[in-house]
């Protein structure tokens, strides 16, 4: 074979390899035209931010989680006060203390970002570039002794997600994706199962209490029919679907902050995320989340919810 029957052959090669295998993106280092194309494909990351931005913003965040998981341990397995909020859900004097320490943190990294956070609400969220926060996701496990509860952070821009980070303190844990990178697990590189089938699917959902009546009955009907469910983990199921252990998550009721974070570390990592009717999500979404490790199982699931 002469070079450039090769050459030729190089580059089919590599076109297959990337068609039949989504994930292969995060697996064969990609070069800055494959980067392009994956952001085609995706709309969160069709208008991309500043690249020396999301870079700076990319230390602060680690900054932010590394003094979040210092914050939280100080206070996890002791004895606190527990305030019930306007929503019925629980809070303590670490949830607060820790967003007013990151919040003071971004202020300063950040003037003219915009803060949502979920205790001490929100400024200028109508800014470019705003940051989404939940101190300790999953207060219900943190406060009960449970060790799979965990920070979230999001960086918005112009309302699109570019950067997510899920920090699990005690586990010592750490998923982070920005832009088109691929998302990374105590900086490893992180793939989703590729589950495409249901019926072979291990599902998850944090708690049933979470769920109206009718969402209630939406769930059961498709989990019933998957491989494996189970139920708890917050936040930390959504790393546990980015590193290929978990292949579907659905909830209900969630903020902004609860999800937000969320949505670069599974599509970074070859997973599709949307709320219940596929639409991509944003801080007007409704809070009915759907996470799956491949778009067949996406389909799938969106399906047996609105059958």
């Amino acid at each position: 074979m002469n070079n450039t029957g090769a050459s030729n052959l190089t580059r089919h090669t590599s076109l297959v390899r990337f068609c039949v295998d989504v994930h292969s993106y995060v697996i064969y280092r990609p070069n800055t035209r494959m980067k392009h194309a994956i952001q085609a494909m995706n709309p969160h990351t069709s208008t991309a931010p500043a690249t020396e931005t999301l870079a700076a913003a990319a230390r602060v965040a680690r900054a932010l989680a590394d003094r979040a998981r210092e914050l939280a341990l100080q206070h996890f397995r002791t004895r606190l006060d527990v305030a019930i909020k306007s929503d019925a859900s629980p809070v303590t004097i670490a949830d607060r203390a820790i967003e007013s320490a990151l919040r003071a943190q971004l202020a300063q990294a950040f003037p003219a970002h915009g803060v949502l956070g979920e205790e001490h609400g929100s400024e200028h969220v109508d800014a470019e570039y705003v940051w989404v926060i939940d101190p300790i996701d999953g207060t219900k496990s943190f406060i009960t002794g449970s060790p799979l509860w965990g920070a979230l952070i999001a960086l918005l821009h112009h309302g699109r997600p570019v950067l997510g980070l899920i920090d699990a303190p005690f586990t010592r844990e750490r998923w982070f994706a920005s832009g088109a990178d691929a998302t990374l697990h105590d900086g490893r590189i992180a793939v989703t199962s590729g589950c495409v089938e249901l019926a072979a699917a291990r599902v998850y959902t944090t708690s049933p209490d979470a769920f109206g009546d009718d969402d209630w009955v939406r769930y059961e009907r498709l989990s019933r029919r998957a491989a494996l469910r189970r139920f708890g983990g917050d936040c930390y199921s959504y790393g546990q679907l980015a590193s290929g252990h978990v292949d579907l998550v659905v909830e209900s009721s969630l903020q902004p902050y609860d999800y937000l974070a969320l949505v670069r570390i599974i599509e970074n990592a070859g997973g599709v995320i949307t709320d219940w009717q596929g639409r991509p999500l944003s801080i007007d979404s409704d809070g009915r989340v759907i996470a799956a490790a491949s778009a067949a199982l996406h389909a799938e699931a969106l399906k047996m919810l609105d059958a």
